[in-house]
């Protein structure tokens, strides 16, 4: 392969590697502990609601 086909692979290599780690580091998104807590409350009472959807089944 000529130098220019491997200069244009490498870019290329290193274009998807840096669109990958931006994503990586823009997707972390800071949740407040009252948010948190909401959320492990909502998930608690959904998994409470399943579980009891669960007995009546059986």
């Amino acid at each position: 392969m000529p130098t220019i086909g491997w200069v244009f692979l490498l870019g290329a290599i290193a274009l998807v590697l840096g669109g990958l780690f931006m994503l990586r580091d823009s997707g972390k998104m800071p949740i407040s502990k009252e948010k948190m807590k909401k959320i492990q409350e909502r998930k608690a009472e959904i998994e409470a609601e399943e579980s009891a959807e669960d007995r009546e089944q059986w």
